[in-house]
């Protein structure tokens, strides 16, 4: 890894979490490292989107911070910070009728100003986001015209013409067939192999997860209880310990990366002590 994707330019520090009630997260540490695709993983109430919330300044923290660059995140301008770190939460609507064109031109709002109105180097970021995610064939199509793939890749086209170097997505192929989920993780590589974007994801497919990112950040009960390569975090015993999942744990023939072959989500359905592998090697 080189020295720029090493740099921690987001950063959460004890961080405590909730909606009003008990912690959804509470004393948790991570940081983001520049230039890599992280994927969040964990069961559902993890604290996995409430995390993402945190890390895009929509959601305070009871103790603790979030950094970005150096300065608590809460305490920074609304467009300061839309300069830097763009955010696309679970199924983003938009009004009726608005087309993709315009959806995307929104991305460009943190970057006007009364003194600075709109240019073309806004058209030219427009439109290279649009190209870089294949939408510029749909500029003019209203977003409710649009396959749920394509949906998103407006949504993702208006984050990018906000110019920023950080990309939060939560679940962004939730409600996707599979061609489409593919389709929107290629993107998701590209912005990041290509131009060089830092992007933290939500997901749900450990296998997708373990393919795409760089690193996986495992979530439990508002903790992180890994954090590294997908080699290093998807184990039968983090599975095992994370969500309840008794599963085999083999290369995935495509990619090599780790790939994850469920067997039980009961624990109690084999005998204690007994390897996962050996498990399954009898029962086959």
């Amino acid at each position: 890894m080189t020295s720029s994707a090493s740099q921690q330019r987001l950063r959460a520090r004890q961080l405590r979490l909730s909606y009003g009630g008990p912690p959804v997260v509470d004393g948790l540490d991570l940081d983001v490292l520049n230039g890599t695709v992280t994927a969040v993983i964990g069961p559902n109430g993890c604290g996995k989107s409430t995390l993402l919330r945190a890390l895009g300044r929509l959601l305070a923290p009871k103790a603790g911070s979030v950094l970005l660059d150096g300065a608590r995140i809460d305490k920074m301008r609304t467009r300061e910070v839309a300069r830097v770190l763009g955010l696309l939460p679970q199924s983003p609507q938009a009004p009726e009728g608005l087309t993709v064109a315009d959806l995307v031109a929104r991305g460009r709002h943190p970057h006007q100003t009364w003194y600075r109105q709109w240019s073309s180097s806004d058209d030219e970021a427009i439109s290279t986001a649009l190209v870089q995610t294949g939408m510029g064939d749909y500029a003019e199509r209203a977003i409710d015209q649009l396959s749920g793939g394509q949906r998103q890749r407006a949504w993702i086209s208006m984050a990018l013409a906000q110019g920023t170097e950080l990309l939060l997505l939560d679940e962004p192929i939730t409600y996707l067939d599979l061609a489409h989920q593919v389709e929107i993780l290629d993107l998701v590589r590209r912005l990041n192999s290509e131009r060089g974007v830092t992007i933290v994801m939500v997901l749900h497919d450990l296998n997708l997860a373990a393919r795409y990112a760089d690193r996986l950040v495992a979530m439990r009960d508002g903790q992180v209880l890994a954090d590294g390569e997908p080699g290093e975090v998807l184990t039968e015993r983090l599975l095992d310990e994370v969500f309840g999942l008794k599963a085999m744990v083999v290369p995935d023939p495509v990619a090599g990366t780790p790939m994850v072959v469920p067997i039980s989500a009961h624990s109690a359905n084999h005998a204690d002590g007994e390897p996962v592998a050996e498990v399954a090697e009898r029962s086959a």
